[in-house]
């Protein structure tokens, strides 16, 4: 069965998600390192999955666990990356959906980034989700799903 897989610490859009799979009837599993505390919806359907604190553990876990029938939403790059390996879908909270095809474009482009900083430019964080960004999140997500609920009823 489809599962959508939450990079949970810093993810702007786990409501929408809340809705979507309850829609959808999957379930949802927001890792998380603990460093932020997220409160949990109270539906059967979402579980929090606490990890240990290392600055990778939530990603280790997601890339052991996920499968090519689930979504990932995170916007880490190597992570998205991570799953693509795995065969599985990798969406971000701005609504990109990452493919094989444009993520070895994204690693290039944090790699600069975070040379950037090394030098210390100031390279802005990521701006705040705006309304259109949401509804393409949502847009996005539900083609990821769809496509991920067709390769689990096949397999």
């Amino acid at each position: 069965m489809t599962a959508i897989y939450v990079d949970g610490d810093a993810c702007p859009v786990r409501e929408e998600i809340y809705r979507v799979a309850a829609r959808l009837r999957l379930n949802v599993l927001v890792v998380s390192n603990g460093s932020r505390p997220i409160r949990p919806p109270g539906t059967s359907n979402v579980s929090m999955v606490m990890v240990g604190d290392s600055a990778d553990a939530a990603d280790d876990w997601i890339a052991e666990h996920i499968s090519a029938a689930d979504v990932c939403v995170t916007s880490d790059i190597p992570l998205a990356a991570r799953c693509l390996e795995k065969s599985a879908r990798a969406v971000s909270p701005t609504g990109k959906h990452w493919t094989q095809a444009n993520i070895g474009n994204a690693l290039a482009g944090r790699e600069i980034a975070r040379h950037l900083r090394e030098l210390g430019t100031n390279t802005r964080g990521p701006a705040p989700l705006t309304k259109r960004d949401r509804s393409r999140f949502l847009d996005t997500l539900d083609t990821a799903l769809q496509a991920a609920m067709r390769e689990a009823a096949l397999s």
